[in-house]
Formats: C-alpha cells, sequence, structure tokens
C-alpha cells in the first residue's frame, strides 16, 4: 500500500468516523443556496447541537446582534413562564380559572357565565371559547385589541363563542391572559418575572418588549430578541429544562408543555414547504407548542417547535439534539415554511443517524 492509497483511507476513515464531511458540505450548500436567492425572506439561522454552536449565519441585513421580531414564537416562551410560576408556587395549577385572578376588573363586559369555568389549561391549549379565530383568519381580535388603552380588560370583555375546553380556535388573545396571570399571580410585571427566571439565567439580556398604555407587556408576540438567544430558549426545552446545569424549570413540565394534545386538522407545515421528498404529517398543538413529524424515505424525525408568523421558529430535534433558530420576514405567505423545506434538504440530512 503506497502514502496516497494509506492517505486515502485515512480521509475517508476519518470524514465517516466523525461524520463531519457530509454536515459541513450539506451546510456548505445552504449557505450557497440562499446566497443564490434561494431564500431570500431568511435572515438568521442559528444551529446548536447539544448545546454546541454548528452553524450560525445571517442574511439580508440581519446580523447576529439584530433584535427580531419572535412574533407568535414568544407565545412558546410564554408557556415556559407558566410552567415556571407553577413549579415556583404562585400558581397552584393548569385547572385554576382564569377570571379569578383579575377581580380588580369587575363588573367584565360581555359576562357569559360559562366564563367562570375557562382554566389556565384552556387558554394554554388555545381552547378558551372566545370568539376570535387567527388561524384562517376569520377573525383576528388581535388587531382590535392593540388600537385599546389596557389589553388585558379587552381580552376579558370579548364575548364567548364556544364553551371553554371544548373548541380549537387559535387566538392570540389566550396568550396575553397568559402573561396578566403570571404578573397577578407574582405580584411582579411579565418583564421582571421573565428577566429574573429565565432571561438572566440563560444569560439573555438585550431583548425589547412590546406593551399597551397600561405597562402591560403582551405575551402573544412582538418581543424583539436575537436568533442566537432564540436559540438558548430552544435548548432551554432540548435539555428538559435545564440550561449549563442550573435547573429552570421542571422536567414534568417540559414534558406536559410538549407532548402531542390536540390535531391540528387538515394542516401540515411540511406539505405547505412544498417540498417534495417529505411525506407530510399532521401538526400537533400542545401548551403554547407543536409538534410534527418530518418523514422521508430516508429519515424520520420528530420536531417540537414554536412557531411565529414570517419564518420564526425555534426547533427542537431530541433524537440528535439540535436545536435550530430561524428568522426571516415572509409575513402571512406560505413562504413562512420554508425553513421546513430547509431542514428537510440541508439540516435533518447533515446529523441522521439511520
Amino acid at each position: 500500500m503506497n502514502q496516497f492509497t494509506t492517505l486515502i483511507l485515512l480521509m475517508l476513515f476519518f470524514s465517516t468516523a466523525f461524520g463531519q464531511k457530509t454536515a459541513t458540505n450539506k451546510l456548505e450548500d445552504l449557505s450557497i443556496a440562499v446566497k443564490n436567492g434561494a431564500y431570500p425572506n431568511l435572515e438568521g439561522l442559528m444551529i446548536t447541537r447539544n448545546g454546541k454552536r454548528i452553524y450560525e449565519n445571517y442574511f439580508h441585513g440581519f446580523g447576529k446582534d439584530s433584535l427580531h421580531d419572535t412574533r407568535s414564537a414568544f407565545k412558546s416562551v410564554a408557556g415556559i413562564l407558566v410552567g415556571i410560576a407553577i413549579d415556583r408556587g404562585f400558581i397552584k395549577n393548569v385547572d385554576e380559572k382564569v377570571y379569578s385572578f383579575f377581580s380588580e376588573y369587575r363588573p367584565y363586559g360581555n359576562w357569559d357565565t360559562l366564563k367562570d369555568s375557562m382554566t389556565i389549561e384552556n387558554l394554554l391549549e388555545m381552547k378558551s371559547g372566545f370568539d376570535c379565530e387567527e388561524w384562517n383568519g376569520s377573525k383576528d381580535c388581535e388587531d382590535d385589541m392593540q388600537t385599546k388603552q389596557d389589553w388585558i380588560k379587552f381580552c376579558l370583555d370579548l364575548p364567548l363563542k364556544n364553551k371553554p375546553g371544548t373548541r380549537w380556535d387559535y387566538t392570540s388573545i389566550n396568550a396575553v391572559l397568559l402573561g396578566g396571570i403570571i404578573a397577578h399571580a407574582s405580584h411582579m410585571t411579565v418583564s421582571d418575572f421573565a428577566d429574573m427566571y429565565v432571561f438572566k439565567p440563560l444569560g439573555i439580556t438585550k431583548y425589547r418588549w412590546t406593551k399597551d398604555s397600561m405597562g402591560h407587556e403582551t405575551t402573544a408576540g412582538s418581543f424583539y430578541v436575537s436568533s442566537g438567544d432564540l436559540n438558548k430558549i430552544g435548548q432551554l426545552v432540548l435539555n428538559d429544562g435545564v440550561f449549563n446545569g442550573k435547573r429552570i424549570v421542571s422536567k414534568k413540565w417540559i414534558k406536559v408543555m410538549t407532548e402531542k394534545r390536540h390535531k391540528i386538522e387538515d394542516f401540515s407545515n411540511v406539505k405547505i414547504s412544498t417540498n417534495s421528498a417529505a411525506i407530510p404529517q399532521p401538526t400537533y398543538y400542545a401548551y403554547t407548542w407543536y409538534n410534527e413529524e418530518v418523514k422521508t424515505e430516508n429519515f424520520a424525525y420528530n420536531i417540537v417547535f414554536a412557531s411565529g408568523n414570517g419564518g420564526q421558529y425555534i426547533m427542537v430535534v431530541r433524537e440528535l439534539g439540535l436545536v435550530v433558530s430561524f428568522n426571516g420576514n415572509s409575513y402571512n405567505s406560505s413562504k413562512s415554511k420554508l425553513p421546513f423545506d430547509i431542514m428537510i434538504k440541508y439540516i435533518l440530512p447533515s446529523f441522521d443517524q439511520k
């Protein structure tokens, strides 16, 4: 065996043994694809594996330190905050009644005795029963809310359409009230609560809240943070509530918060992404988080994820130890699902172990 043959064999051994060659090539291909205009609405992307940064890139004027609107992906952070409030005894459990936290707003407008039965779990599951529906755009109450001085009061006064707990209707109103409950139960602002129990422990120091005229911070969206810090939220979920060796939220809550609870009928993010290699699977809603299996002829992985309009995602792939955070500007467009195409074409094949 000559020296040249030996060198080739060594190169093949190391590339196979450490799985770097394929991963590196795939991610390089991704960068080239974005540069060539394949994903013109992608602005930020970070990939970590077991807490170690594997890939980080920014496009179209967006940078590492840029604060990006997370949109509804921040609802999933609100879900974590609820778990911490329960862990620490500020809230007893998810069965507590929503209106019991807001006595100062009595009497409520559009009162319905069914509101007495509405629970925190109903808000977490998007089953509050409010006459609002954003998923199909039939009745977006958030737009009206933003014209009011007191967003909490506006939400509480909304009429019901269904009995709480009986029907899934996606609305930002539910997440806004979760923030109000956390503030009332802890006797802190939501921002102070989040800063103390999540952001400081995760090293997240640069961010921007959106507030109403009364100073209520929204927990439904319009929260600005960097792609890298968004990725830390995913690492917290991947590690069952632990970050850098410190327990932030209980493992029990992470499990309950991310398990499949409600199948969203006739909906698949993968299908909307138009990736031809994937076999579309249904999307499930949990407590403010989603689940969807990404399945092709070569691999199948479940993704737990937070999702926001425009292409804001925190994707957690437990089997591979991956957290992938995306930021984009494909607002109100099916192109906001293209991160699933990126996962299927470039990211999952880079780390596939099957």
